[in-house]
């Protein structure tokens, strides 16, 4: 497997945010995904990022549709493959009506078709050719007006591009199009609930499981015996917020993909009791098998053993959430994760490899 993290910009403190970069790539991480919410965006600590590493791949986790053009993602990516040697990845995701609507101002509708056109637009203008697309969402250049069609004048490029999906039609939409899944809430045992519409999506575009970068996430806290018990119970408000706050009272795509794997009662009832004002009763629900089915928390033995689960179950690249209050305790947990990784067998080989420019 190869190993990955992802930062936030939210936290403000850039300074460490780049050191722990910069010391992450010389303990070998491969990859560094660049979160975007409602925080600081993507792209700036990206082109940052580029100047003050040398090897590591770097990638926006996640881009979120709506907010830019697909020309403008295209150019911003054209850019940063530029700047970082083709060092980098394209990471998109639909984000959620809470966000786009609540935030933006952009209707959240028929996100699956505005993720199929995205893709195509910027696609097609990594090729460096004059862009004229028509489709449901997007029609380039406009009709009746001026605009003829125009290409970048930047140099072509050849970049991966990976979409976070949850839903079983985006998930389908992944398999069919995308270089990479960053999935998220993922449970090794109930991964057919995702891997179903994946290799559906595969097989309608003659690909396989090979030609699709499996990128899980899970926070990774290597603790003793004696404090298991603690750090299960601080992570559960965090997880109750993931299926009780993420998204709208609507719409909540964790919440639904626990439910796919086997936690449908138990997400219902914490979704109730977050909505309705009472957070810690919602944390109180959330047990400790669900905790540990979707992280790396545990001692080391747990967290190998976990780890080769994950392996086996098809993840072929892994990204690390370290815990710690510390910088020095953030990398210690990654570093211990990425020998533990290492220690598994031969990583798996990068079948997306770098952009090219």
């Amino acid at each position: 497997m190869r190993t990955a993290t992802t930062i936030e910009g939210s936290a403000g403190d850039w300074r460490m945010i780049t050191e722990f970069v910069v010391e992450a790539e010389k303990l070998g991480l491969d990859m560094c995904w660049v979160a975007e919410a409602w925080g600081a965006d993507a792209p700036s600590p990206l082109g940052f990022l580029a100047a003050r590493t040398e090897r590591i791949l770097l990638g926006s986790g996640v881009i979120q549709l709506g907010t830019r053009s697909p020309v403008t993602i295209a150019q911003t990516a054209m850019t940063l493959a530029h700047l970082s040697g083709g060092r980098f990845v394209l990471g998109l995701g639909a984000s959620g009506p809470q966000v786009l609507e609540g935030l933006h101002g952009i209707p959240f509708a028929r996100p699956l078709s505005r993720m199929r056109e995205t893709v195509e637009i910027v696609r097609a203008t990594f090729t460096g050719e004059k862009i004229s697309y028509s489709g449901e969402r997007f029609t380039i250049p406009l009709p009746g007006g001026e605009g003829r069609p125009m290409r970048l004048s930047l140099s072509p490029v050849s970049v991966p591009i990976y979409l976070a999906t949850l839903s079983p039609k985006m998930l389908e939409l992944t398999g069919e199009i995308a270089d990479g899944w960053l999935g998220t809430s993922f449970v090794p045992e109930g991964a057919a609930a995702y891997f179903t519409h994946l290799d559906a999506g595969l097989a309608r575009s003659g690909r396989s499981r090979a030609d699709l970068d499996i990128c899980q996430g899970a926070e990774i806290n290597i603790v003793d015996e004696s404090r298991l018990a603690e750090t299960l119970g601080s992570r559960k408000l965090e997880l109750a917020f993931s299926l009780g706050g993420m998204g709208s009272s609507d719409t909540n795509y964790y919440n639904k993909a626990y439910s796919r794997q086997g936690w449908a009662e138990v997400a219902a009832a914490v979704r109730e009791r977050w909505q309705s004002g009472d957070r810690m009763g919602a944390a109180t629900l959330i047990t400790d098998e669900m905790v540990l089915a979707t992280t790396l928390i545990g001692t080391e033995s747990m967290v190998r053993d976990r780890l080769r689960t994950w392996r086996d179950a098809g993840v072929d690249t892994i990204r690390l959430y370290p815990a710690g209050d510390t910088l020095t305790a953030r990398l210690d947990n990654l570093g211990h994760g990425i020998d533990l990784i290492h220690g598994l067998g031969s990583p798996a080989e990068n079948r997306i490899g770098t952009a090219t420019t």
